[in-house]
């Protein structure tokens, strides 16, 4: 596919809304995903610390 300007790539052949719209989702998805993995492993860290504090004590 040949755009001759970057509006024209922008609209997507009048799909751009879609398009654009779609690679959004997809972003913020996996920015979600990456923040609730990085809490996660944040709570095993302290839970482990806390369970090898108790063993230890």
């Amino acid at each position: 596919m040949v755009w001759n300007s970057v509006q024209d790539f922008l609209a997507m052949g009048g799909y751009g809304g879609y398009v654009w719209g779609s690679c959004g989702v997809v972003f913020a998805a996996l920015a979600a995903e990456s923040w609730l993995l990085g809490r996660r492993l944040r709570q095993a860290r302290r839970l482990a610390a806390r369970r090898v504090s108790r063993v230890d004590a």
